[in-house]
């Protein structure tokens, strides 16, 4: 996923430029040819720091913030992160995720039946984690896959914490888990984050009419001034899907903003959960 936006901003870096990969493999003196570079904008071959300095350069890039953001994109390729102790149990677009959301300036979220996995509580987790997970679902994988889930969350408390922006279905607060402390305990979750500077929580409620959500759910992970790098992640049953086409992208966090619209405000949002927890 990396590698992928990585080449996405090269090539567009170049194509704004009207340069063909041949010209500018002639204007880098030799140091690059045209086959490595095609390689390094369709994601074929893992780019070098030296590499992407040098396209760079001959690209005219003297933006520093864009600069570093990009080279940080190359090198960070290569780096082992927390989750890959945890590769057994996890697929490659569930690292993807973990991967991109880790560097993601915000998130925002559609989460039409569940609680998003950033606001989870540990045994809410476990009992959505055990009822989804398809195959092996043996307590020793669902135990790991628990355990990822809570230590993704971090990313909401860390030195310059990750942005949220969660809409989430009245549906998924009406959840009928096997003890009703833990949904309790839940929406109790959701009323303390939503109280956290950097976490928004709307309430998208049932007697809304048809609308855009309906599709499903999905999550835009966004990286501040360079749009061009922001993504969609949608989670079916037995695999992930990522948009990363600039429309396509721009369609659904078009459609986010109708959804944010339609919702109640967090205020509100507030009182229904706990008018919600009451009742439990």
């Amino acid at each position: 996923m990396r590698r992928r936006q990585l080449g996405r901003t090269l090539r567009a870096l170049r194509e704004s430029l009207g340069l063909k990969q041949e010209e500018m493999a002639d204007r880098s003196g030799g140091a690059l040819n045209g086959a490595k570079i095609s390689r390094i904008e369709t994601a074929k071959t893992a780019a070098s720091a030296r590499d992407v300095g040098l396209m760079l350069d001959v690209l005219g890039v003297t933006d520093d913030v864009l600069r570093s953001s990009l080279l940080k994109l190359t090198r960070e390729g290569a780096r082992r992160g927390w989750w890959q102790s945890y590769r057994s149990v996890l697929s490659p677009e569930y690292e993807d995720l973990i991967s991109l959301e880790s560097e993601a300036e915000q998130v925002s979220t559609w989460q039409p039946v569940m609680v998003p996995g950033l606001l989870q509580t540990n045994e809410y987790a476990r009992q959505i984690i055990a009822a989804t997970a398809m195959g092996e679902a043996v307590e020793e994988r669902v135990d790991a896959l628990v355990d990822v889930r809570l230590a993704r969350q971090s990313v909401l408390t860390r030195h310059a914490p990750l942005s949220l922006w969660a809409v989430i279905g009245e549906a998924a607060l009406r959840t009928r888990t096997a003890d009703a402390r833990i949904m309790s305990e839940q929406l109790a979750r959701l009323l303390s984050a939503g109280k956290w500077a950097n976490v928004t929580i709307q309430v998208l409620p049932l007697s809304t009419p048809p609308h855009v959500g309906q599709t499903g759910a999905y999550s835009i992970l966004g990286y501040g001034a360079h749009a061009s790098l922001d993504v969609v992640h949608i989670e079916s049953l037995t695999q992930a899907l990522y948009v990363e086409g600039h429309a396509s992208v721009a369609a659904y966090q078009a459609a986010m903003g109708t959804l944010r619209a339609q919702a109640l405000s967090p205020a509100d949002s507030a009182d229904l959960i706990t008018e919600i927890r009451d009742q439990i």
